[in-house]
């Protein structure tokens, strides 16, 4: 698991963890305040959302190098500048707008994954127009389910959605970046046994309807 958080970030522990008498969470959800909530009403549940999906692959590629701590406080920040990722806005960006958010210090000031994101949205327009959607390119990638495996922050999966959108010209995404992706959306259940929300995400996973178009 690489995601955002459970495996990309070093340092946070694995497995279930007992906070108080609280419910039984994923290890990770304890690490930092903010976390839990995150955990608890978003991560691993399937997105369909054009712009949601958009918005993780893009704060995916910001978190290189960072924490997913970092990227989540300033979620709002990113969102409000990037048109709530509204890749077909963002694909209309110019060197004026690139140059507005190097200077805007709410962000992640750096050129490369802002131009990236700038050409991201362009070929998620692409996509959207060769296979209906964004969404519908994505949960091709689903894989069968398969128990959650400490360590693991990458699959053959994964190695091919980041492949495949290599080809197709994405920047800043590769097979952990692309697992971790997975793991947020839904695509994956990586909520350990016995995590207060392992059930609820499954149950959400069942009566999701993927995108086809």
């Amino acid at each position: 698991m690489s995601t955002s958080i459970p495996l990309s970030t070093p340092g946070l522990p694995r497995g279930p963890f007992l906070s108080g008498e609280g419910p039984v969470r994923c290890a990770w959800a304890c690490a930092t305040p903010g976390f839990a909530h995150y955990h608890d009403t978003e991560w691993g549940f399937p997105v369909d959302q054009e712009h949601r999906l958009f918005e993780k692959l893009c704060l995916e590629a910001f978190q290189s190098g960072l924490s997913w701590r970092t990227i989540l406080d300033k979620r709002p920040a990113f969102r409000e500048v990037f048109v709530d990722f509204d890749f077909e806005r963002v694909a209309r960006f110019g060197e004026a707008d690139v140059e507005r958010l190097l200077s805007d210090a709410r962000i992640v000031r750096h050129r490369g994954k802002i131009e990236s994101t700038v050409n991201n949205a362009q070929r998620a327009c692409e996509l959207a127009e060769e296979h209906g959607s964004l969404g519908a390119f994505i949960w091709r990638y689903e894989p069968p389910p398969i128990p959650v495996i400490p360590g693991v922050s990458k699959t053959e999966m994964s190695a091919r959605l980041a492949s495949d959108l290599k080809k197709r010209g994405w920047r800043f995404l590769g097979p952990t970046t692309a697992y971790a992706f997975m793991q947020a959306m839904g695509l994956v259940n990586d909520h350990f046994e016995g995590c207060v929300v392992r059930d609820a995400c499954e149950q959400a996973r069942e009566d999701f309807v993927r995108p086809s178009s």
